[in-house]
């Protein structure tokens, strides 16, 4: 018995394992874990009985975090669009675009994944979608099976990581940050992620261009009269959006001091960037709709159907992005935001009825439910675990790792490496950061750059053969039997799984390759993030010293000995000096703690 109360944790932890491997659902393995636990230690002593009745608060606490409320709002915003067609429209599109050239298919399927992400943030929803409208067509032109297979299950988890996934979100509620702080720290690391996947498809195009071949001519649908693809136009319109979006970027804190009304010097990259992108799209489709209904000409069909299919998502991306950089709108108004803009796309686009609405609500429901589920569960095993100093357990076994901040995050980067075979992201999240996190503190490690690094670690638990869940997605989509092509009327060969899992590794090792990356570079995250003033806290004492106990120089006092008290009678004035008269407690409780109340101001700020 000596032995279990010494070495509670690890066995609590141990016996989580079990459950798992068992094959029960996670919610209620953490649950029934923590409970059974909770009782044992009680009998035991390991902790006092009234550990169980910080329970009820705990639970309250999950029902009330505002943060959470961002999931479903984000999730229904992804449902509506991935259902009314935006998927297949934007493929179809971008597939016309980049489709003249070797590799042209991939680059669109990386490019689609990357405004699925930023809109649906549900890496199924991106996965299936790409695979039943592109795998074929890949397949159609000759693309190699295993690469189309892992490009499509790539592109689909791109969704983990761009703004604003779900992730994100739940990774910042258990770290105790900011998701708008976490939004912006995945900023860059998302895109340089898709930058090497263009990469990657780039070089296959120049040493293997058999396995990426370019779009025949009979397959480009949008042509002009004259023959012409129409990319003179296209190509004309790109341009004068790109230049008013860097003479945005360029004159940002003059727009920012106009549209305050008070000086503003410097903004931050992240809002440059959304809000300057953001401009040039909406002058773009403004261009767009005056060639339009003005009947001008101007516009290629190519450059038109561009601009309509592409750009009204951007716009709805920038509006939810964009008002949460800036501090216009927390994340979870920003949701909901998006979720309202969502409905109104796809009712102006004629392709939302209730049967959808329904389907949407009713799977958002259900991905909410999980997820509260799966907190509730992961609450009750943190009460006790914590009650039974497990932080403490875990802090000795990975606070003296060699190698310091750097060897503890390779360390803990590789066990999450391999938990990500078993446990998806809402599970490591909700069981393994809780753990990390405060060791992760202690030793200095910024915790957004933490759990931006987290969350591309956990991107790969995606793609893991034979476990990954983007590859059983797409294996439910891809062909498992020889069919017909309804184009050429060739019999096509399936799908392989094996194909689907050799295809994957090559973006697996890109991903790991990020991880690294970020190790060693935490400034691609953190040089995103506000940057926090340089206050002298001892100058601002003092000065609130000086308001509270005015000299000479005005306030009660200056000239008289009496101060009025609220019944309005005289009563005599603490001049600065009897401060100092009233012994060193006293002096201290009077500097000490106008100074922890402005720290604390300002690191709330």
């Amino acid at each position: 018995m000596e032995f279990i109360a010494a070495n509670f944790a690890p066995i609590m932890f141990a016996g989580l394992i079990i459950f798992l491997l068992l094959g029960f659902p996670v919610a209620f393995s953490l649950g029934a874990c923590g409970l059974a636990f909770g009782i044992v230690g009680i009998e035991m002593g390991v902790f006092p009985s009234s550990v169980l009745a910080w329970l009820p608060q705990r639970l309250i606490g999950i029902i009330a975090n505002d943060t959470l409320l961002a999931v479903p709002f984000f999730t229904l915003m992804g449902l509506i669009l991935e259902r009314s067609g935006m998927a297949e429209d934007l493929l179809d599109t971008v597939g016309q675009v980049f489709g003249p050239m070797r590799g042209g298919l991939a680059l669109a399927v990386v490019f689609v994944g990357a405004m699925l992400a930023a809109t649906t943030g549900v890496v199924a929803a991106s996965v299936i979608s790409m695979g039943l409208i592109s795998l074929p067509i890949m397949l159609r032109y000759g693309y190699d099976r295993q690469f189309s297979s892992g490009v499509i299950a790539a592109s689909g988890t791109l969704a983990q990581i761009i703004p604003p996934s779900l992730v994100l979100i739940i990774m910042a509620d258990q770290l105790g940050r900011s998701v708008g702080d976490m939004y912006k720290g995945a900023f860059i690391p998302a895109f340089m992620l898709v930058g090497c996947y263009v990469l990657y498809i780039a070089c296959l195009a120049i040493f293997k261009p058999a396995s990426v071949p370019a779009l025949p001519t009979e397959a480009r649908i949008y042509r002009e009269p004259n023959g012409s693809g129409g990319y003179q136009s296209l190509l004309v319109l790109m341009v004068v959006s790109f230049m008013v979006s860097i003479v945005l970027a360029r004159y940002m804190p003059e727009v920012h001091t106009w549209w305050l009304g008070r000086e503003v010097t410097s903004v931050p990259t992240d809002e440059k960037v959304v809000v300057a992108m953001a401009g040039g799209a909406f002058v773009a489709l403004v261009m767009a709709l005056a060639n339009k209904y003005a009947k001008l000409g101007l516009l290629s069909r190519l450059a038109e159907r561009v601009t309509f299919v592409l750009i009204p998502p951007l716009l709805l991306i920038f509006l939810v992005l964009g008002t949460i950089f800036l501090g216009i709108a927390t994340p979870t108004e920003g949701g909901a935001m998006g979720a309202m803009g969502a409905i109104i796309m796809a009712l102006m686009r004629k392709r939302l009825d209730m049967k959808l609405l329904k389907q949407a609500l009713a799977t958002t429901t259900k991905l909410g439910s999980f997820v509260m589920f799966i907190l509730i569960g992961a609450t009750i095993f943190g009460l006790v675990f914590q009650a039974a100093d497990g932080p403490i357990w875990v802090e000795h076994l990975l606070a003296d790792l060699p190698g310091g901040p750097v060897g503890f995050l390779i360390v803990v980067n590789i066990l999450i490496f391999f938990l990500a075979f078993f446990l998806d992201y809402f599970e490591l999240s909700f069981i393994v950061v809780p753990l990390l996190a405060p060791v992760a503190d202690k030793l200095g490690i910024d915790l957004i750059w933490f759990g931006v690094l987290l969350a591309v670690n956990m991107q790969t638990s995606f793609m893991h053969p034979p476990f990954g869940f983007a590859l059983f997605f797409l294996r439910s989509v891809a062909p498992d039997k020889p069919y017909v092509d309804r184009v050429t009327n060739k019999v096509m060969a399936p799908v392989t799984t094996m194909q689907i899992y050799k295809g994957a590794i090559p973006f697996l090792i890109i991903q790991l390759f990020m991880v690294g990356v970020l190790i060693a570079f935490p400034g691609l995250v953190t040089g995103s993030l506000d940057k926090v003033g340089d206050y002298d806290l001892k100058a601002v004492g003092e000065q609130m010293m000086e308001d509270l106990n005015p000299g000479s120089e005005g306030g009660y006092g200056a000239d008289d000995q009496t101060a009025p008290s609220e019944e309005g009678q005289e009563q005599p004035s603490a001049k600065p000096e009897a401060a100092g008269e009233a012994g060193p407690d006293a002096k201290a409780a009077t500097e000490d703690d106008p100074m922890k109340a402005m720290q604390e101001a300002l690191g709330r700020k």
